[in-house]
């Protein structure tokens, strides 16, 4: 029983010490963490595995409800058969609200436009199914997606987790291909 109460204390604590920033405030959380990223309509490929890092701002607006905002490097793209990579790489930015539903932890909604300014693609050409990416097939370099996701907060440490729903073409086709992203971050809440 001794133990019991011991470890509800323990517990009890942890969850008083964890919270967002009191309202009004303004914080800034450098990040970085991993994409699993890929490509609808290709079949046959592998999640590409990357590298996500930047910043992303935030202003408390209530105890439960918080504004951000982000500058995010991402690199997204799809892992082909064998080692070939199509590599894209993008600078995201992230507008984001966030619903804090309980001591710490949030769920959050928004919408990202996104700036590629990388692509291997002019490397190599290569058939995927019915599709033949090669340097002439109009690659688009302005994205846009819908990141939903949830983060958790521990003092100032920020576990986020989230899914970028790509609303853009890729390319210039019909049934062009859509970005889709799983990206785990971990960062440090600065505030101002």
């Amino acid at each position: 029983m001794k133990k019991f109460l011991i470890a509800a204390l323990m517990v009890a604590s942890f969850a008083t010490a964890q919270a967002q920033q009191p309202v009004g405030t303004v914080s800034i959380q450098p990040k970085v963490g991993f994409n699993l990223a890929s490509l609808t309509e290709f079949k046959n490929t592998s999640m590409r595995a990357a590298v996500v890092t930047g910043a992303e701002g935030m202003y408390q607006v209530s105890d439960i409800f918080g504004l951000s905002a982000g500058l995010l490097y991402s690199q997204q793209g799809v892992e082909f058969d064998g080692d070939a990579a199509y590599k894209l790489d993008y600078l995201n930015i992230p507008l984001m609200a966030n619903v804090y539903v309980a001591k710490g932890f949030a769920l959050k909604v928004g919408i990202q436009p996104g700036f590629m300014i990388n692509d291997n693609i002019k490397d190599y050409s290569i058939t995927i199914g019915n599709y033949k990416i090669s340097t002439d097939d109009g690659l688009k370099k302005f994205d846009f997606s819908i990141p939903v996701g949830l983060s958790y907060e521990f003092a100032n440490f920020v576990f986020d987790a989230r899914y970028n729903f790509g609303v853009t073409d890729v390319f210039d086709w019909s049934d062009a291909p859509k970005n889709s992203v799983f990206q785990f971050t971990f960062g440090y809440k600065f505030v101002l």
